[in-house]
């Protein structure tokens, strides 16, 4: 039996018959995705895909991405104190410069391996692609003169299997971490309609959703298509960026292009809903359809129109909306703003990853500098739907 691995550059060098039969459970490795993403990737994101063969036969793919970390992406908006900020922004030193990323840094999840247990186990398919990083780190130290600092392989469920290799990331040298979790929500199949949603609430959380509502009610709301996505793609990126550019910690910027690039590929699989107020575009946000799950991607927003319009409380709504409408059994909502997401009815999702420095002193600390740089967030977990009433007998 032959176990080997193929490296492509370009999503036009991949097997697509073959590949896209292996992965057709997940749209963020099938090669309609990966095309069109390539066109639209941050600057700072290079891609590399991976085909793991058993007998010439393809029995699993991983997608890498060599990121470049700059300090002017990664802190663009900080309130912390100077003591805070400086030891933050020395940390940041020790993470900037070039990382590998086994996933996809641009979206929550994990959209970054896939294999058939059937024909290999996963210790086989993890040491092939043990083997397939250390020679794209070879790579790029040869064609770039750039040392890879940081490995990464991100965003694994707390009951993943991968979980159960735990030896061979231990030999490896990789730390397995904590992250912020991943909030989903589930759709009841007794939500037949937006309303059924709403009448599960209890009277707070009712009254919140009606008052969000109310807010809105001048705003305009429709699907935007791919023309107009051209034609808006200034306004569309300035809202992102307004955005954006208020988080605290950044991994890399879109380009102008990418939401037009990813309708033209993914098509009806990808949804761009704007806001309309007299006419004028004051935000949106983005969707992608994975067959079960509906996947809230990028959203933008004018802050001017932000708290009287309800703007960001009003897209989760929306988003729940389209996924019971649509019979999605998912809502992933992905990270950030926790506490807000979990007002709708969301449920974090514990979700780990495992890294390692290249550089041997800083590994063996890479545990306590990332709690430096990822600290945990206080938040309060909302219970917006009414208790279930225990079945009569």
């Amino acid at each position: 039996m032959t176990i080997e691995f193929k490296s492509y550059k370009s999503v036009k060098d991949l097997p697509k018959e073959s590949w896209n039969v292996l992965v057709s459970g997940d749209i963020f490795l099938q090669t309609r995705y990966l095309e069109a993403a390539s066109k639209a990737l941050p600057k700072t994101i290079s891609m590399c895909y991976v085909g793991v063969f058993k007998n010439n036969q393809l029995v699993g793919v991983a997608i890498i991405q060599r990121v470049q970390l700059y300090l002017s992406d990664m802190f663009r908006h900080d309130e912390s104190t100077k003591l805070k900020d400086f030891l933050r922004n020395q940390l940041s030193k020790v993470l900037k410069g070039n990382i590998l990323v086994v996933g996809n840094l641009t979206h929550t999840g994990q959209h970054g391996i896939y294999f058939n247990q059937n024909e290999i186990t996963y210790t086989q398919f993890l040491e092939v692609l043990f083997e397939a990083v250390e020679k794209l780190q070879k790579e790029i130290k040869l064609e770039f003169n750039k040392t890879i600092r940081l490995i990464l392989f991100k965003d694994y469920f707390e009951k993943g299997l991968i979980h159960s290799e735990k030896d061979i990331f231990k030999t490896h040298k990789f730390h397995k971490l904590l992250v912020q979790p991943n909030m989903m929500m589930n759709i009841k199949d007794t939500w037949l309609t937006e309303q059924d949603y709403v009448g599960n609430m209890t009277t707070k959380y009712r009254a919140r959703y009606k008052r969000a509502r109310k807010k809105s009610k001048e705003i305009v709301v429709r699907e935007l298509n791919l023309t107009e996505l051209i034609n808006a793609s200034k306004t569309l990126y300035s809202l992102y960026k307004n955005v954006s550019d208020n988080a605290a910690f950044n991994t890399f910027v879109l380009p102008e292009n990418h939401f037009w690039s990813l309708k033209e590929g993914l098509r009806d699989d990808f949804k761009v809903f704007g806001y309309f107020l007299d006419n004028e575009l004051i935000g949106f946000y983005s969707l992608i359809l994975n067959n079960e799950d509906l996947e809230t991607y990028f959203l933008g927003y004018d802050s001017e129109h932000q708290y009287s319009n309800q703007l960001y409380l009003n897209m989760l709504y929306d988003m729940a909306a389209y996924a019971i409408n649509h019979r999605f059994e998912t809502v992933v909502y992905a990270r950030t703003a926790m506490e807000i997401k979990s007002s709708i009815g969301a449920k974090p999702e514990t979700m780990f990853m495992y890294l390692k420095y290249t550089n041997k002193l800083v590994n063996a600390i890479l545990k306590q500098i990332f709690r430096l740089m990822n600290p945990s967030q206080d938040w309060e977990e909302r219970h917006p739907f009414k208790k279930e009433e225990p079945n009569k007998t």
